[in-house]
């Protein structure tokens, strides 16, 4: 098949592709687009020589001229100066092209961040921000007191992930750190310009501005001298200091910022701690042989060496602040007698309680230091003593001050720095964040079942039925001996799990039982996987009491369900359970931080690869609509509510559930939300939040925003029956039309393996665990972040649309062209879960290309293979896009999106060559060019290209 000409994709609009006049809110984004580029071609120029620059500044041309004005000619130019490159050329281009969507990235970060200024300033109020949020609250006369009310109980909890679709290494990541902080210095400094009255500028602004685009030089010219890819596969300890800078240059600065300006809005109404961090890295085992006992205990030594830095940090600089003296303002009691238990006795402080106080504060936080992470405090007025037993102990002490000062008519001095550290311990406390347990259930089974065996309780766990397993372990869970011998000679998978649950046992002791509070149970198909789990607490000393009579579980236990029919079966499964004996008991025993409610975790990712994007979203709907109904059913009947919270298993990519996260929570059904949401967050997905501290405060309060809406609003008309009947009319047949394809295709799997860079992707050292689950070709046995993240570097995005098309056809075909479209229209006008699920796609479609789908096509070696699979694929795509045409009246995708169109048409232009430089190198590579710059070269284009596209993970 030879590829097709490459028309211009029909994705986002002619204007927004670069044609026309620029506007003027936009020019501050393409001049920083223009400096950056210019730092780094003259970069370039200077490290590599003149040719190269001509060389990378030609192709440049080329493909701008071809993506902005349809010019073929320079396509086929492109093409051939592409394919005629060195390897050694090849590798100089594409690492030009990378630095380059990099600099863009830190670009548009910087616009997004003025551009909201800008509609502050105006007194435009935006959705996704608490000020929209207050407004439709208001509107709707819900109190602040009510706001309050509902956060005192409300739990909104992303969780971080460690997935392997984070390709940059913490070097890249700090260096633009630093260039991002230089673009908002450059807007700072014309501000003070503009504010002086010099429009064009003057001799200071003209001064600071050369300064600072000498440090971003130097930055960018340190980034072209730094290694992109890393040498060998990070270890867990890598990911974990990977995911803690996240929490050090944002959460743990900009989350009491976050809470300050919602209590602000509720006039100084207390607000509770009720947004709080998790994490999986160090915890999820699921696959990963590398995480253990260890590394859990590894991950949280680390996270309290990081808050506890924190706040030494700030306890030290409230000590340089509260110089107050107690001759001119006589020192209340209380904190009289903290300044004269402090060990502190020098003479120059000695009229000085507060600073007395806080050297005590710091010589118990350094003491606490060393007893949790083995770590030393920066300075020592006095040695480390007494250390805290718990955070609330260090958080009485703090309000002892505050308390002070309040009473003193200093409460002025509490802002700056004391509230903040007092709502970050809050949050916080020794531990940073929830620690989450992951693991597969027959890894569960296969524990529990040698237990059994060896205790000469069950011969043969496996081989016993549903009905059979349940009895037997609810007669194990009412025995209160345990079944675990002390010198039975027991496998290893089996010293692991009751290595890593006792693990958990001593972290909750050392670290607070916040520190980890779920043991989430992968492929969860059955009552007894839950089962498992409580007898491997009961075996750690995680399970208190006596069954049935006043048992109570630290852990709570949390099924994920994953496939389509897992989703279909959870209701059922979650029923079966609670009417077990003892077991709603051991819920309503669970005091606070126990298992005391119930998470259930639905998984995005597997359901997807598994019936296909519109299929896995609406079984995600109707499993939250049944057990939101299941739990209130339960709660009528004992009179005992237990709290239900949904945690989203949502990847980066929109086939893996990701998405705007605003629209997303708005599109849950009704009554499932109830202030309670957690959700992962994955892949390139948090850099692009996190990573920029205003970004990640923004996306943070767009969390906080969408959930208190989707509680408090008054709740929306019911979904009309003929629009559930269509849902599940389009699911079915959509998912038919998907499994037909990945499924039931003849060859499928070799096209696969051959048309994407999936072997290459598995072979860069990424993340720590393996990107197939078994060692085989099977999609089934292949993870869902490869598979996504797999299809997006070839730009067809498959997991995100295919299906809609096939399933839109046949509801016409059911009910008329012109019927189906009207019902259709008035669903997307009507439900906000379909309205959001068709903008995810219609997301999606922007973000591929055929004609470069079809190039890596060309990398299949069966000539029938290929024109009978991409064929199949470019015939739903058209389909997909004739529906969403239909069904939305635009035929230019991201219509209402014109920010992401911008998006799109700067940086697809230079994410072109990357995607033609990968094809021909892998070609090379797998013809037998095994030297490592071809290798090298292949894994910089991933790292380019999901650079480029941002949520490809």
């Amino acid at each position: 098949m030879a590829t097709p000409r490459r028309d211009p994709p029909p994705t986002p609009s002619a204007d927004s592709a670069g044609r026309g006049a620029i506007p003027p809110k936009d020019q501050p984004l393409v001049d920083d687009i223009r400096l950056l580029g210019r730092l780094l071609g003259d970069i370039i120029r200077k490290h590599e020589g003149e040719a190269t620059f001509a060389l990378i500044e030609r192709i440049r041309q080329l493909s701008v001229t071809f993506r902005r004005h349809a010019d073929p000619r320079a396509d086929r130019e492109l093409q051939r100066v592409l394919h005629a490159l060195t390897d050694d050329q090849a590798v100089s281009v594409i690492r030009a092209f990378t630095f380059f969507s990099h600099l863009a990235n830190l670009a548009e970060d910087r616009h997004h961040i003025r551009r909201r200024e800008v509609h502050e300033r105006a007194g435009h109020v935006q959705p996704g921000s608490l000020e929209h949020t207050w407004q439709r609250l208001r509107r709707a006369g819900v109190s602040g007191q009510a706001i309050a009310d509902t956060l005192r109980h409300a739990l909104v909890s992303p969780v971080l992930t460690a997935h392997p679709t984070e390709v940059q290494r913490a070097s890249i990541r700090e260096a633009e750190g630093d260039i991002a902080r230089l673009l908002a210095q450059r807007d700072a400094i014309r501000a003070r310009a503009l504010a002086a009255g010099n429009r064009r500028g003057d001799r200071v602004s003209e001064r600071e501005l050369a300064a600072n685009e000498a440090l971003l030089r130097a930055r960018i010219t340190q980034l072209w001298h730094t290694r992109l890819l890393r040498y060998t596969r990070p270890t867990v300890a890598d990911e974990i200091n990977n995911t803690l800078a996240y929490y050090e240059r944002t959460f743990v600065p900009e989350v009491p910022r976050l809470y300050a300006d919602i209590e602000a809005a509720l006039d100084g109404t207390p607000v509770a701690p009720f947004l709080r961090l998790g994490q999986w890295t160090g915890g999820d085992r699921d696959g990963n042989p590398n995480v253990d006992a260890d590394t859990l205990a590894l991950a949280l030594q680390r996270q309290a060496d990081l808050i506890l830095r924190h706040y030494l940090r700030e306890v030290h600089a409230l000590g340089a602040e509260l110089s107050l003296s107690a001759m001119l303002l006589p020192a209340p009691a209380a904190l009289q007698a903290l300044a004269d238990a402090s060990p502190d006795t020098s003479e120059h402080r000695r009229d000085e309680p507060y600073r007395r106080a806080l050297v005590g504060l710091y010589a118990r936080l350094a003491a606490t230091l060393q007893a949790l992470s083995g770590g030393e405090a920066a300075r020592h007025a006095v040695p480390p003593q007494h250390p805290y037993p718990d955070a609330a102990a260090f958080l009485a002490d703090l309000h002892v001050i505050e308390a002070a000062l309040v009473e003193q008519g200093c409460a002025a001095l509490t802002e700056p720095r004391l509230k903040p550290l007092i709502r970050a311990v809050e949050v916080f406390g020794f531990h940073l964040a929830t620690l989450d347990l992951r693991q597969s259930s027959d890894q569960h089974e296969l524990a529990v079942a040698e237990l059994l065996a060896q205790a000469r309780v069950s011969p043969d766990y496996a081989a016993l039925d549903e009905a059979a397993r349940r009895r037997l372990l609810l007669n194990v869970l009412a025995d209160p001996r345990p079944l675990r011998l002390p010198d039975a000679p027991y496998s290893a998978v089996t010293q692991r799990e009751l290595a890593i649950f006792r693990a958990a046992r001593d972290a909750r002791r050392r670290y607070g039982a916040a520190a980890i509070r779920h043991a989430i149970i992968s492929h969860t198909e059955s009552v007894s996987d839950l089962l498992e789990v409580l007898v491997l607490q009961k075996e750690a000393g995680l399970l208190h009491g006596h069954w049935g009579e006043n048992a109570r579980a630290e852990l709570i236990v949390v099924p994920l369900f994953e496939t389509i029919g897992d989703l279909h079966q959870a209701p059922t499964i979650m029923a079966e359970y609670y009417a077990l004996p003892g077991v709603a008991a051991l819920v309503y025993a669970g005091g606070p931080l126990e298992y005391s409610e119930q998470d259930i975790m639905l998984g995005y990712s597997d359901s997807n690869k598994d019936g296909g994007i519109f299929t896995s979203n609406w079984s995600l709907y109707q499993a939250e609509v049944a057990l939101a109904a299941l739990f209130d059913r339960l709660g009528a009947e004992s009179g005992r509510p237990v709290r239900l919270r949904l945690f989203h298993g949502r990847g980066g990519t929109v086939g893996r559930g990701g998405g705007p996260s605003y629209s997303a929570i708005l599109a849950q059904p009704a009554g499932t939300v109830r202030g309670q949401i957690r959700l992962t967050e994955q892949g390139e997905v948090i850099g692009s939040k996190y990573a920029n501290p205003d970004i990640g405060r923004r996306n943070l309060e767009t969390l906080v925003a969408a959930t208190l809406e989707a509680t408090l609003l008054p709740p929306r008309r019911p979904v009309p029956a003929r629009f559930l009947r269509a849902a599940e009319a389009l699911s079915r047949t959509s998912q038919a039309a998907y499994r037909a394809l990945v499924y039931e295709t003849p060859g499928f799997t070799d096209y696969f393996f051959h048309a994407t860079p999936i072997r290459e992707i598995a072979e860069l050292n990424i993340g720590s665990r393996p990107a197939s689950r078994k060692a085989t070709q099977r999609i089934e046995d292949l993870r869902a972040i490869p598979w996504s993240f797999s299809w997006g570097q070839c730009r067809l995005t498959l997991p995100g649309w295919y299906g809609l098309g096939s399933g839109v056809a046949a509801l016409e075909a059911d009910l008329g062209r012109d019927a189906a479209h009207d019902l259709l229209r008035e669903m997307h006008a009507r439900w906000p879960f379909f309205a959001a699920l068709l903008s995810n796609i219609d997301m999606v479609l922007a973000k591929s290309d055929l004609a470069l789908g079809a190039l890596y096509a060309e990398l299949v070696p069966d000539a029938r293979l290929r024109r009978r699979i991409f064929g199949a694929i470019e015939a739903e795509w058209h389909r997909t896009h004739a529906a969403l045409q239909a069904i939305t009246g635009h035929a230019q995708r991201l219509a209402n999106n014109a920010a992401l169109a911008r998006s799109i048409a700067h940086r697809f232009p230079y994410i072109d060559p990357l995607h033609h430089l990968q094809v021909e190198l892998i070609r090379r590579y797998r013809a037998g060019n095994q030297e490592e710059k071809v290798k090298r070269g292949i894994h910089l284009s991933i790292n380019g290209i999901a650079a480029g596209l941002r949520n490809t993970g």
